[in-house]
């Protein structure tokens, strides 16, 4: 094996983590690839002798890539009419619960919406700071400040993350919850969709960049929207995890949409519908028909 077919192992062994830390601060899985493949084209062009932690060497890399693909972001949503949902990290129900635990509390929808709201400096400090665990010296490299400025900006994110709300824990209640939902919309019973939702639910929906949707609070609205859609969408639901927590996927021979759930105290307190074309295009369909 020559120099560069052992950096290129290398960077495959750390890929996932790259992958991971990109997709936290840009919420998108295509723009991740995106930053991460950019990350191996500077390693490839690099004087790797002068690299002694090729692992920080790259998170601060693609660090750097993320933050400018943020700040070109900020400009492009001054365009953007809808409402902006993370593109969502959707897998089969049965896969590891204690992965699906570590996605959930590091990558969940919930945060990843507060994370949105976040300037680009913040959100990097507190992604790589506080969900990684990379040190703000490093960190100040990356956002060209000092280690106590870049320290500040994470304490300023966290402050804002800290409001948000925290989910439970136990996918297998989700998941009852959750099916729950999904009965009460196939049967139309709307006792019991109220009923697993939080009176304060809120219902958002990403449906694409030049379709504006405004968000819907209250259960008794929500509920109405949801049994308006249900008899159009819900024979297509399927279960999977959405973000590490308890979600639905809509398909037939394509995906239509992803429905992400935050519950707390065994209550549905907000929907996120994915529905944005754009969106969808790295989920595998569960069970494709033949």
């Amino acid at each position: 094996m020559d120099d560069r077919d052992w950096l290129a192992a290398q960077f495959e062994s750390y890929r996932p983590h790259l992958r991971r830390v990109a997709y936290g601060m840009l919420s998108s899985v295509s723009e991740a690839e995106d930053a991460v493949q950019e990350s191996w084209i500077r390693l490839d062009r690099s004087e790797t002798a002068t690299i002694n932690d090729l692992r920080g060497w790259l998170v601060t890399v693609t660090g750097r890539i993320c933050l400018d693909m943020l700040r070109t972001r900020t400009t492009r949503r001054e365009t953007y009419t809808g409402t902006w949902l993370p593109e969502p990290l959707v897998e089969a129900s049965q896969t590891d619960p204690e992965h699906q635990a570590v996605l959930a509390e590091s990558l969940g929808l919930a945060l990843l919406v507060v994370l949105d709201t976040l300037p680009a400096a913040e959100r990097l400090a507190f992604v790589l700071h506080d969900v990684f665990g990379v040190p703000f010296t490093e960190i100040a490299g990356i956002v060209e400040r000092s280690p106590q400025a870049a320290r500040q900006l994470a304490s300023r994110a966290r402050r804002r993350v800290q409001a948000a709300p925290v989910p439970d824990p136990d996918l297998n209640r989700q998941r009852r919850l959750v099916d729950a939902f999904l009965a009460a919309a196939r049967t139309g019973n709307m006792d019991r969709l109220l009923a697993v939702l939080d009176p304060d639910v809120v219902f958002r929906a990403d449906i694409g960049p030049d379709q504006p949707q405004r968000p819907i609070l209250g259960a008794a609205a929500v509920a109405e929207r949801i049994l308006a859609t249900a008899p159009r969408f819900i024979d297509l639901a399927s279960p999977v995890t959405v973000n590490g927590q308890a979600g639905a996927l809509f398909s037939n021979t394509t995906v239509v949409g992803v429905l992400g759930f935050t519950i707390v105290d065994d209550l549905i307190i907000a929907i996120d519908l994915i529905a944005d074309p754009d969106k969808l295009t790295q989920i595998d369909i569960p069970n494709p028909p033949a």
